[in-house]
């Protein structure tokens, strides 16, 4: 006799793996045309998360990416070990899984014809949280961008500092800050802040509103410190969707809502306004 606590595979169980599922409306996308739609819902428009390879195909001209310091990796500074796992064994997880070396790519490339520095944050590697290598390639990126006089993109995706490097990852916001002090206001140049969802804690308080233009894509999750956090500390709380774009843009958070379909356009626009033009062949 069938043990009546046996569940039963449906069929849509046994090809799950072809589907998204909508954080929002529950919705299934078919996974194999999501990324031709930039990860939005088809049936409520809700802006799904994205990894930062993805992003960098949809920002940039093709064929003209070129990444800087692949080969810089985090190590335990500070030999941080949990009752899970160490800190180097989560590492090597994540880079695995991911395919990546850090929670940050950079590197320079052409929009709509225009050259440009960027650096997009992964949340899927530890959360797009912010260690030293994280710090240090932005740094750089922005450094580069100076002495190059590049406009610059920074796409946030993060839950703030990583705990696992202690006061070293809260050494890179002040470091960040300062090579956009020189960048922004000794060579006027012009950077564009992205907040993604989500973008937190010291992501938040540090480069990610540091923009001449801050972008916020659709239903996005922007705050300092979480729900959770801010309940337990204050006793009190906090309003449904307090902490999304649509409830904080008129609050004076950032400057423009932009969907996805849009930003690339949204982007040119706002260089060749500041004066950022696009490459010419005989420029060379």
């Amino acid at each position: 006799m069938r043990d009546v606590t046996e569940k039963s595979s449906s069929p849509f169980e046994k090809y799950r793996h072809l589907w998204v599922t909508c954080e929002n409306c529950y919705t299934n996308n078919y996974k194999r045309l999501f990324k031709s739609k930039m990860y939005i819902c088809e049936q409520c428009g809700y802006h799904l998360k994205m990894s930062s390879s993805d992003r960098i195909e949809l920002s940039i001209d093709p064929g003209t990416w070129a990444p800087m310091d692949e080969d810089m990796i985090p190590i335990d500074l500070v030999e941080f070990h949990s009752e899970e796992e160490s800190y180097s064994d989560r590492l090597d997880s994540y880079q695995r899984n991911t395919g990546l070396t850090e929670a940050v790519q950079t590197g320079t490339g052409q929009l709509n014809g225009i050259p440009i520095a960027i650096g997009v944050m992964d949340f899927e590697f530890i959360g797009g949280s912010m260690g030293s290598v994280v710090g240090e390639k932005i740094t750089r990126l922005i450094e580069y961008a100076t002495n190059k006089s590049l406009p610059l993109i920074i796409v946030c995706a993060s839950g703030g500092a990583r705990m696992q490097e202690g006061s070293l990852s809260l050494m890179q916001m002040a470091k960040i800050s300062s090579a956009l002090y020189d960048y922004q206001l000794k060579k006027k140049l012009f950077y564009i802040s992205i907040l993604t969802s989500p973008t937190t804690g010291g992501v938040t308080a540090s480069f990610g509103m540091l923009g001449d233009i801050i972008i916020a894509e659709p239903n996005a999750y922007i705050a300092f410190a979480g729900k959770r956090v801010i309940e337990e500390t204050l006793k009190k709380p906090v309003p449904e969707g307090s902490q999304e774009t649509e409830y904080l843009f008129p609050k004076g958070l950032f400057d423009l809502i932009v969907p996805r379909p849009l930003l690339k356009v949204v982007l040119s626009e706002l260089f060749q306004l500041h004066g950022f033009l696009p490459y010419q062949e005989d420029e060379k």
